[in-house]
């Protein structure tokens, strides 16, 4: 097995996560970037976060923000990446704000999850997607507004298929920032699940992101998803970093 690179730290992985799966446009009230996305992007296109220390003040005038915007405030708190961001947590639970989608990060060296197996037609790397991957996509609920998102990404980036028996059978969106490749939107069609794909759409996201000189290969997936975490962690990716959401109670 090849050596390990040296980690990146977690802030790095949530830049790269940012990164990849970037908003529409963000708008900073003091110390806060309001994320403005389309809606049915997802949380990370358009929760608001802290890039620095926020007090009572700074957090009223970020809400009344949003809420002119007709926004319900959403906080993003990014576990252990932002110093800042223990305080924040606690400001927000004091005001009734409800924790939401604990997420961890997890990640793994690139040269750790490929294979020595030839690729064969397991999978390709295409870009712009083919009509399949999109309507695969669009079949789990990752419709026109989260595939928007990955067209926004102006780094290097690839939307893999995966196939199985000479049939189309998972897609995924992989993208690099700096060091880090980082995964979204796997889904595996229902038909052809536990038959590979997964694993083969993670040695291509591994092969595409060695090609584009990435060293770590990451991705963001709910405390809750068992089945996901036992999959990522039986290939031997490590959690790296987390965060959750704050939601604003209802007014």
């Amino acid at each position: 097995m090849t050596a390990s690179p040296d980690p990146p730290a977690p802030a790095e992985y949530i830049a790269a996560l940012d990164a990849t799966w970037p908003p529409e446009a963000v708008r900073r009230i003091g110390p806060f970037a309001l994320r403005e996305g389309a809606e049915g992007g997802g949380g990370r296109v358009t929760a608001a976060t802290a890039e620095a220390p926020a007090d009572e003040g700074a957090l009223d005038a970020a809400e009344a923000a949003l809420r002119a915007a007709g926004r319900r405030p959403v906080f993003r708190l990014r576990s252990g990446a932002c110093p800042w961001d223990g305080a924040l947590d606690d400001l927000l639970a004091a005001r009734g704000y409800a924790r939401h989608d604990p997420t961890i990060l997890l990640a793994a060296p690139v040269g750790h999850l490929r294979s020595e197996e030839p690729a064969g037609l397991r999978y390709f790397p295409l870009w712009p997607p083919l009509a399949i991957q999109r309507r695969i996509w669009a079949d789990h609920g990752i419709g026109d507004a989260r595939q928007a998102v990955m067209a926004r990404v102006t780094g290097p980036k690839t939307a893999l298929l995966a196939r199985i028996s000479d049939r189309p059978a998972g897609v995924a969106f992989v993208a690099c920032h700096g060091r880090i490749a980082m995964l979204h939107a796997m889904q595996v069609a229902p038909a052809l699940q536990r038959k590979g794909a997964a694993r083969n759409l993670m040695q291509g996201a591994a092969d595409w992101a060695a090609g584009e000189g990435a060293a770590w290969l990451a991705l963001a997936v709910t405390e809750q998803n068992a089945a996901a975490r036992g999959l990522y962690e039986g290939l031997g990716m490590t959690e790296v970093t987390a965060y959750h959401y704050r939601v604003a109670p209802e007014v």
